[in-house]
């Protein structure tokens, strides 16, 4: 049974402000699915100063807001946090500032919940870290992806940190694992990326005319026998842009279960590689205050670095 049986008035403060309705909720109602929270305010269950919004309204300081009783049936209960993933994330944080966080995304775990999945990275920070009124991702990271990823624990620093992210003030530069030799010569991919239904409610991404205009820069950082370390740098920012642009070139990333190939696959098993080799290794961003360079750098997990020595061998 989740949490909020009875009803609650609460007053927004000053790190809420300019936070949407839905957010807000979904920071104080521990175990409601996102579909409860959105069905609630259409109802016009949830008020700000007693008259109805919808999900995208912004709060304001003093303003003042109903959350209805809630009843979650336990199969529909957003999971609560496990010990273990609580450990894990509270050792996940590589760097901390008074409006921003930045952790290294495990591998396996998806930034938020949905389609299935029961808890993400940003539900389970939040009740690790009741003491924040304010927790949002600024960019978000594949399921399958580990490394870098950015928070905002302010309205103000989420604001500043995606004009940062529009204006392309943002760096951010993944290593990647690719089947073949990828030749030193080509340092870009450029071509234009479409995402469509895969017809069983997956979305995918291909490379299509009338797609989005995407580039990525790629340099090789070690060859191996029948794979290659890249560097890689997506200058636009593209849903699974690194995966669809290797693919493209040839040399698919290994463990990629979407874009990859059936000798990528039976490389991958040969090293000992269980999951997407796909690491966010740094990144670098304006901090939202001050406007000084922040350059972050997540180290490879130890099981990705297993996998390099056995490629060595």
């Amino acid at each position: 049974m989740a949490e909020g049986q009875e009803v609650q008035w609460i007053e927004v403060t000053e790190g809420q402000v300019g936070q949407r309705v839905d957010n807000f909720l979904m920071s104080r109602l521990k175990g409601v699915p996102r579909s409860m929270v959105y069905r609630i305010v259409r109802k016009g269950e949830v008020r700000v100063n007693k008259k109805r919004v919808k999900a995208d309204h912004r709060l304001e300081v003093g303003d003042v807001v109903r959350i209805p009783p809630i009843r979650v049936a336990p199969r529909e209960a957003v999971r609560e946090v496990s010990d273990n993933l609580r450990d894990l994330l509270v050792g996940s944080v590589l760097l901390e500032g008074p409006d921003w966080m930045v952790m290294n995304k495990p591998s396996g775990l998806a930034v938020h919940g949905g389609s299935g999945v029961k808890i993400g990275l940003i539900e389970a920070l939040r009740q690790v870290r009741d003491d924040l009124d304010f927790l949002e991702l600024v960019h978000r990271l594949d399921r399958d992806t580990s490394g870098c990823l950015l928070l905002a624990k302010s309205r103000p620093a989420l604001l500043a940190l995606n004009t940062s992210l529009k204006q392309h003030q943002m760096n951010k530069q993944y290593l990647a694992l690719v089947g073949g030799r990828w030749p030193a010569r080509r340092d870009f991919v450029s071509a234009r990326l479409d995402r469509y239904d895969a017809g069983n409610g997956e979305r995918r991404v291909r490379v299509d005319a009338a797609g989005k205009v995407s580039r990525t820069r790629f340099a090789v950082r070690e060859t191996f026998a029948g794979a290659t370390l890249v560097e890689a740098e997506p200058i636009t920012g593209r849903t699974h842009q690194i995966r669809v642009h290797a693919a493209h070139a040839g040399h698919a990333l290994l463990g990629d279960d979407k874009y990859g190939t059936r000798e990528g696959a039976q490389l991958s098993r040969r090293l000992g590689l269980g999951r997407l080799f796909l690491h966010a290794a740094s990144l670098t961003f304006p901090e939202p205050t001050s406007g000084r360079p922040v350059q972050i750098r997540a180290p490879l997990g130890p099981e990705l670095e297993a996998v390099l020595a056995r490629a060595r061998d």
